[in-house]
């Protein structure tokens, strides 16, 4: 007893508790702007899933997806401030390392961040994943967050990494055949410039559905393919695209975007 009160021992971080207390009372308070934003983050789900606060937790979840997507459209807009935020405290955006995205949601059960972290992860070589000491994984903090690979995420790690590679090596061999009402007798020798252009070009660590995005805009630029055969390779490259995204989940032995959709976000 404290001042005639019951004390109720917490076995949380002060800092955790706070801000879910804050959440509470003042609203939350989730942004994207450096690690701390990170961290503040998983405190408030962490224990607003410990503590059944189903509102909260949800809120938590749709922040968390902002950045690890579940829609084609989130993925893009994701790699395009990748690619033009600034590097905050010496780390590039989002600030984080998909392989705490993928521990934190295995720690509190939520999927609908998985294919998208673990799609972010297969761009890691895996003796860089195992070795620990990327500079995202390295900072202090409280949050106890795992910085291992767990075994059972070794398999579904290999399983995107193949599926990735699978998919740009097709999508590069895969002959292109000028569209029907093409007269335009350079457009094959521009399919196959394109072709050598791009072989050149990729590295393991390539992901596909950007990857197709640059070659696209490629072909836009190539003088020797004509305009209706630019609009045949671009609808064609967006269907790959988008059949890629809606594959991701079951690469890894998930259900559909839509059956994580109701699981974590109904």
């Amino acid at each position: 007893m404290y001042d005639g009160c019951q004390v109720v021992p917490m076995y949380d971080l002060p800092s955790d508790l706070s801000s879910l207390i804050k959440a509470l009372y003042d609203g939350s308070n989730f942004m994207h702007r450096n690690f701390e934003d990170f961290i503040y983050l998983v405190g408030v789900l962490r224990l607003s899933t410990k503590y059944l606060i189903a509102h909260l937790r949800k809120e938590a979840i749709r922040c968390l997806a902002e950045t690890w997507s579940y829609t084609l459209e989130g993925h893009d807009a994701m790699v395009n401030k990748a690619v033009t935020a600034p590097s905050m405290d010496g780390l590039t955006y989002p600030y984080v390392h998909p392989l705490h995205i993928l521990n934190l949601a295995n720690e509190l059960n939520i999927q609908i961040v998985i294919p998208s972290a673990m799609y972010f992860l297969s761009l890691y070589p895996l003796s860089d994943i195992l070795r620990g000491d990327h500079p995202k994984l390295q900072v202090a903090h409280q949050s106890k967050l795992s910085s291992s690979l767990s075994p059972t995420d070794i398999g579904a790690y290999t399983l995107m990494f193949q599926y990735r590679l699978k998919v740009i090596l097709d999508f590069m061999r895969e002959e292109r055949i000028p569209a029907s009402l093409c007269r335009n007798e350079t457009c094959q020798r521009g399919f196959q410039k394109q072709a050598s252009r791009l072989l050149r070009s990729w590295q393991t660590r390539t992901g596909p559905i950007f990857f197709v995005v640059q070659a696209i805009n490629a072909a836009e630029e190539e003088p020797y393919i004509c305009e209706i055969c630019r609009r045949k390779y671009r609808r064609e490259a967006n269907e790959l695209r988008q059949k890629i995204w809606l594959e991701l989940p079951s690469v890894i032995g998930l259900s559909s975007w839509e059956g994580l959709i109701a699981a974590d976000l109904s």
